[in-house]
């Protein structure tokens, strides 16, 4: 008898917000703080952020605009059911959306690999998508002590892929386990890619 298992499985949460009334309260809500937030504007532009984000501006979204408290209420309810699956032994404590910001991506836009430290849940909800979007790449943990592995086949299944490409859509949720490296490749799109990033501790 001969078996192949798969052992310490990386897992991407997928969900989608079915309410176009929202999606559109959230994208006017992301137009406005991208013209109002003068912080955010100029944060984004010393650190080379092409377009706009609130990440080092503002941190109270949720109190800010109620299109943002009613996205965050929808998100705890998918980091709860993703935590599950996940087998998360909270002992008592709980899962805390503990930031949330605004992603206005400019055509030419990009964001280059990162992970999000001090979270144990991350992930990004996609409001506004225009044609030719760029997709979210991410990469396998194990990159760096692969040593001498050879390289993929090109139609490799999904879990054998050294980076998988996830194309976003308008209205999808995708979550991970927040040390999983991901980045954002250039937007060729002709208008912006506007999202909304999350990160979830333990409290």
């Amino acid at each position: 008898m001969t078996a192949i298992e798969r052992l310490f499985a990386t897992r991407l949460y997928r969900a989608n917000i079915d309410d176009d009334a929202l999606l559109d309260e959230l994208e006017a809500s992301c137009a406005s703080l991208a013209d109002d937030d003068s912080a955010g504007r100029a944060w984004s532009q010393q650190n080379g952020y092409s377009g706009y984000t609130s990440y080092a501006s503002l941190n109270d979204l949720t109190w800010r605009m109620p299109a943002f408290a009613a996205l965050e209420r929808i998100l705890d309810a998918h980091a709860a059911r993703f935590a599950r699956a996940l087998d998360f032994d909270l002992q008592r404590r709980k899962l805390v959306c503990d930031s949330l910001w605004v992603n206005v991506l400019e055509p030419g836009g990009a964001h280059s690999g990162h992970i999000h430290p001090h979270s144990v849940l991350s992930g990004v909800a996609y409001i506004a998508i225009p044609d030719g979007a760029s997709s979210i790449r991410f990469e396998d943990p194990r990159l760096a002590m692969m040593m001498a592995a050879p390289m993929r086949k090109p139609g490799a299944r999904a879990d054998n892929r050294t980076f998988v490409h996830v194309a976003p859509e308008r209205g999808a949720i995708l979550m991970w386990e927040s040390w999983l490296r991901h980045e954002v490749l250039r937007n060729d799109a002709e208008e912006p890619r506007v999202s909304v990033s999350f990160n979830y501790a333990v409290r």
